[in-house]
């Protein structure tokens, strides 16, 4: 193990890029200047955790409410074993770009520029890299077990693996016109690949094939989740698409504020949402967003011009129809 870092971060500064939720209670929000912070009472309660990065950083992941990791440029990768208090680096033996961490236990990957794949079987204390056959950076790497994930990237790129990353296909389809962002499956057959300019894409087999998807916004869509009730939500900065019928059809709804909403994460039964200067939350029947004004991140002062009316689903016109 490497040695704790000393203090590099910005921490007059904040912008938020990625979130983690590991309990049902617990959280941590990432900065790109280098703090994390952290709740364990469901966002009633945030504290700021100094990581020491002197580099941007891109993604946050925590496998249980202490053990987590974060990663950024030049091949940075950190972990900490005792919720975010304290960092250490870890050697990755390389130097490319990190932009996604992705963890199921006691394993986890990483995916960045490049092409670059990382994985760890030993909670991420010892990496190595795996062949990813293609050297467009990845940007979102997603396990629904410990054989069966995918990784987007760059130029519509699409990976998809059975047997935990030691073999990567690259998935070819006219489907994917643009660049991707995020990855998800809710079951072993049912995913959605979402990217720029509102491009949506599903798979009904496991990611073996893709279809595009009517979208209801040219939206950069960036993030991919699931509330308590089974509604899929898909995050594209002024606006969050909602399907109630499994992916079939979708919806926009405009994010209240000044809010550009670029990830979102489920802590306990409330589905979240993650903007470069402030955190929303489900409120009322779930079709519902606020400004949580609890938590405002180091250097923002948006309190007096954000506007907290909640949001519905109802506010909003156009219906897409799966293809």
């Amino acid at each position: 193990m490497l040695p704790l870092l000393a203090s590099a971060s910005d921490i007059q500064h904040c912008y938020l890029r990625d979130a983690s939720s590991p309990a049902a209670s617990t959280a941590y929000l990432l900065c790109e200047q280098g703090l994390v912070y952290g709740t364990t009472n469901a966002g009633a309660n945030w504290t700021a955790h100094d990581t020491g990065a002197a580099v941007v950083l891109h993604s946050v992941s925590f496998q249980d409410p202490t053990h987590g990791f974060v990663v950024g440029d030049g091949g940075t990768l950190l972990a900490t074993e005792d919720g975010a208090k304290t960092w250490q680096a870890r050697t990755t033996g390389i130097k490319e770009h990190l932009l996604s961490v992705f963890t199921l236990g006691n394993l986890a990957w990483a995916g960045g520029f490049e092409g670059t794949l990382l994985h760890s079987i030993d909670g991420g204390h010892t990496w190595s890299k795996q062949n990813s056959g293609t050297t467009m950076a990845l940007e979102s790497v997603f396990f629904l077990d410990a054989d069966h994930g995918w990784a987007v990237g760059w130029s519509g790129t699409i990976l998809r693996t059975t047997d935990g990353g030691k073999t990567w296909q690259t998935i070819k389809t006219d489907a994917a016109q643009w660049s991707l962002a995020a990855v998800r499956f809710i079951d072993p057959n049912n995913g959605w690949a979402v990217g720029f300019s509102g491009q949506l894409l599903h798979s009904a087999d496991g990611g073996t094939t893709w279809k595009a998807q009517k979208s209801p916004t040219q939206s950069w869509l960036t993030s991919v989740a699931t509330d308590s009730a089974k509604r899929v939500w898909i995050a594209g900065d002024e606006n969050l698409l909602v399907s109630d019928d499994g992916g079939a059809n979708w919806r926009a709804i405009p994010v209240p504020g000044s809010f550009f909403v670029s990830k979102l994460f489920r802590m306990g039964d409330s589905l979240w949402g993650l903007a470069e200067l402030g955190i929303l939350r489900q409120v009322g029947s779930g079709l519902q967003w606020k400004h949580d004004e609890t938590f405002i991140p180091a250097g923002a002062r948006i309190g007096d011009t954000v506007d907290d009316t909640p949001t519905a689903a109802a506010a909003t016109g156009a219906t897409g129809k799966g293809k």
